[in-house]
């Protein structure tokens, strides 16, 4: 059975319950290391003990939520090999995995209803990076400067 990391801060704590009941469904299981339903919790905190876990290689993926999905995306950028992007479209989403090999789902609450957000899961999950794709090159070259960058 394929894990899961998915965290949120309070403003996404509703999203979240619905995406791993979706996920549940699906015979995947997720470790939560969101908020608890009233806690108050700084997206911050979230979103690099997340990024951490995938740049570790204990997850390949995983999904991040907050109020916009903006905040959680950028803090997970932050973490070396780590690729996050925000989708709140189906295209978005296949494209974050098939030209980008994101690992790491962002969302909205504030931005997307529950069944959207469930159908861009189901649509990042299922997409595949391909090593002869295309987009390769491209995503050698993020690596590469990202490498140039921690060395300064």
């Amino acid at each position: 059975m394929e894990t899961i990391a998915i965290g949120c801060d309070e403003a996404a704590y509703n999203l979240k319950v619905a995406i791993i009941k979706h996920l549940g469904t699906l015979g995947i299981r997720c470790d939560d290391f969101g908020a608890a339903a009233g806690e108050v919790i700084l997206y911050p905190d979230v979103a690099f003990k997340v990024a951490d876990a995938v740049a570790a290689g204990k997850y390949k993926r995983a999904i991040l939520v907050c109020g916009t999905g903006l905040g959680m995306c950028i803090c997970a950028n932050k973490v070396p090999g780590v690729r996050a992007a925000v989708c709140h479209d189906p295209f978005s989403a296949e494209r974050a995995r098939m030209s980008n090999n994101a690992q790491i789902l962002c969302m909205g609450e504030r931005v997307i209803g529950v069944e959207l957000a469930k159908k861009i899961v189901d649509i990042w999950l299922a997409a595949e990076f391909s090593e002869k794709s295309h987009s390769q090159p491209k995503v050698q070259r993020i690596a590469e400067l990202e490498q140039e960058h921690c060395k300064r």
